[in-house]
């Protein structure tokens, strides 16, 4: 027998460790434990779990593991290159997008039990031919599947969880999804519905996750949860009563923080904003959360039973949280860290009223529904915790219904024009019953503070995918906003000769008639009206000019992120400097080849791609002249052909533009904007 002391949350580990050695004899202190370590043996890697509980070790003697019970626990794709083949879901096109080429990616990220939405896709077009190219050409030529671990699953409804996180949660992995490396995916023997409700039920009990914690032998925060330790833990034999029952209360965990998540923008669950869905809920959050709870503690009550753990076993698991810390000892702190996977899932979480003015922005782009707030329209049957994905929310208008107001993708901040956005926001605000803000106060809002704030909201997993622009003058007086999902090739054209030409023309009358007015010896105060005037026009003319530059050049295509679309425009967006920034370095790298696999580089630079596709399959696969320069023989391997079936002169051709040519060195060769420095006033007119 061998004599163990536990100084983990001691300030003094010497006097502590003299005073529990003077009384060794009489052990009664919780920090000592007199253990055979020949026990240890009995939990796999044999870790000096000294203070397991006796049940515990007997747990792993008498329960088969987890993947002896016919169940699998495995990881998959490694994708390396996210910034090529990751996106997240709003960055799609929903009008183009098809549920074959993008499928959501099961990533890690924060650890929540039974529910996570997947907001990310990984590009899986023709069963992930460009990405297997692609990672074909890695490590001296090696085959694909060294980083697409258990492809064969892929597609497969199950379930996940994140590998590196503060804690071990178990949540549903919908059908047609990809699972990762850092997000493992978990199947079961039969593969039901039922077998993977009952079992992530008891994955996330507190009973399977001391068992599991047993392994780790470790005190990280951060704890790795590898997909062994997984399938080596004891799983009890469930009997058809138990399962049932399981099942039914991971099912209604699930529903319960699905809708919880009804409220997030950027969600698949996404309804109404906070406040407009508080009143068509059946009860608040807190009540929820409280059910969540109960039926937690009927699945621990089940598990404790099927394990084997009573009495003093269980009341000792049952003050554990789930980083195993003991409940409001020192380290519960570790309840609030966050691991290397979660740091970057706080996602920006908005207020109530930023929520609810983004929903209303949403709306006048037609691209939520107005009719769940004003009843018009039932909630929509919610789907099954492992169905597919939908490509658009239930909170978003569905396909062939009419928006509360009609847009075609662009709208102005312009007092008095037909597609002002402020006033079509007070319209959404009076149309749901909400008090319409101060007019003023919210064309502010919106010009200066909605779209970091939209940035904010819609970034995940480390990208920023913004899904409405506001292309400005660098005071922001005047602005357009796109609804990237409604842009075309003829948008920008739009922009110019329907809004901004307009604009300019109307202010440059405008400051004719000031100077008229004033003659050829104004006062002081007409002298600074002219003044702010010539700024404005100033202003205008600048933006003008940036929009007649870029339009014949842009021509956005979904597959290639919002980002990369949008990095065009970064001198459009001198309102906002770390944007512009970050726009204008995707811009140089797309221009210096690194990013040669997006249409965008395609149409700018075929002269360069084109050649590229002869010797890059995953290149030739990705602009569709995979057959032009590669051949596959009868083993299903891909090799380049001696000689291409046309000839990449040709090709180069019919791909170039000189309309495009000519906006691309007109852009390249011009000098940065320059905008007016001083503060210009609003004009009401």
């Amino acid at each position: 027998m061998t004599v163990f002391f536990r100084l983990i949350d001691e300030s003094d580990k010497g006097e502590a460790l003299l005073r529990l050695c003077q009384s060794v004899n009489h052990p009664e202190s919780e920090l000592v434990f007199i253990r055979n370590p020949e026990e240890f043996s009995a939990i796999p890697g044999t870790p000096f779990a000294y203070w397991a509980l006796d049940n515990s070790v007997r747990a792993y003697r008498i329960h088969n593991s987890f993947e002896r019970q016919g169940n699998f626990a495995g990881q998959g794709v490694a994708t390396a290159d996210n910034f090529r083949f990751i996106r997240l879901h709003w960055e799609m096109n929903l009008a183009e997008s098809d549920d074959s080429s993008w499928f959501g990616l099961a990533k890690g990220g924060a650890a929540t039990k039974y529910y996570g939405d997947i907001y990310l896709k990984i590009l899986w077009r023709g069963d992930g031919a460009e990405f297997k190219a692609w990672a074909g050409s890695l490590y001296d030529n090696s085959h694909w599947s060294r980083i697409t671990m258990n492809y064969a699953k892929y597609g497969l409804f199950g379930l996940t969880w994140s590998r590196r996180s503060m804690a071990f949660a178990v949540r549903a992995l919908p059908a047609k999804c990809v699972f990762g490396d850092k997000g493992p995916a978990i199947f079961t023997e039969t593969q039901t519905a039922s077998s993977l409700l009952f079992t992530c039920a008891l994955l996330n009990s507190k009973a399977y996750k001391y068992l599991l914690g047993l392994q780790l032998s470790r005190v990280d925060l951060a704890k790795s949860y590898e997909t062994g330790i997984v399938g080596r833990t004891p799983f009890p034999a469930v009997t058809e009563e138990a399962g049932t029952r399981l099942a039914s209360l991971a099912l209604d965990i699930w529903r319960n923080l699905r809708i919880l998540d009804a409220k997030n923008e950027i969600s698949h669950a996404f309804l109404l904003p906070s406040l407009l869905l508080r009143k068509i809920m059946k009860c608040g959050t807190h009540e929820m959360l409280t059910d969540c709870s109960l039926l937690q503690a009927d699945v621990d009550d089940i598990a404790f039973r099927l394990y084997g753990f009573q009495g003093k076993d269980r009341a000792a698991i049952e003050t554990l949280d789930d980083n195993g810390a003991v409940a409001g000892d020192g380290r519960e702190r570790a309840v609030a860290a966050r691991s290397e996977d979660d740091e970057d899932e706080a996602d920006g979480a908005a207020g109530d009223t930023e929520a609810m003015l983004s929903w209303a922005v949403g709306v006048s782009f037609g691209r939520f529904d107005i009719r769940l707030a004003t009843g018009e329209r039932p909630v929509p049957p919610e789907p099954g915790p492992f169905d597919p994905l939908p490509q658009k929310s239930p909170g978003m208008v569905p396909e062939g219904n009419a928006p509360f107001m009609l847009c075609r993708g662009v709208l102005v901040d312009d007092l008095g024009h037909a597609d002002d956005l402020t006033m079509r926001v007070a319209a959404v605000y009076e149309r749901v019953g909400e008090p319409v803000p101060h007019l003023e106060t919210l064309r502010r809002s919106l010009s200066r503070e909605f779209f970091p704030a939209h940035i904010r909201m819609y970034s995940k997993s480390r990208r920023k995918a913004p899904i409405y622009w506001q292309l400005s003058t660098p005071s922001a007086s005047y602005s357009v906003w796109l609804y990237v999902h409604e842009s075309t090739e003829d948008t920008m054209f739009r922009v110019q000769n329907d809004y901004v030409a307009p604009k300019l023309s109307h202010m440059q009358r405008q400051l004719e008639g000031i100077r008229a007015e004033a003659g050829s010896n104004p006062t002081g105060a007409q002298r600074k009206e002219i003044l702010a005037q010539e700024s404005v026009v100033e202003e205008l003319q600048i933006l003008f000019d940036e929009v007649k530059r870029v339009a014949p050049l842009w021509n956005p295509h979904p597959d290639d992120g919002v980002i990369i679309n949008f990095s065009p425009l970064w001198r459009l967006v001198p309102q906002h400097k770390p944007w512009q920034t970050e726009l204008k370095t995707t811009w140089n790298a797309l221009c210096s080849g690194n990013f040669d696999w997006a249409h965008l580089a395609l149409r700018l630079w075929p002269e360069r791609v084109v050649p590229k596709c002869a010797t890059d399959h995953s290149l030739a696969i990705a602009h569709g002249l995979e057959k032009v320069f590669w051949v596959e023989s009868d083993d299903g391997k891909w090799t380049q052909r001696p000689a291409p079936t046309r000839q990449i002169d040709e090709l180069v051709r019919e791909r170039t533009s000189v309309a495009v040519k000519a906006a691309l060195k007109e852009l390249t060769e011009a000098s940065a904007p320059n905008g007016p420095t001083a503060r210009t006033r609003r004009s009401s007119s």
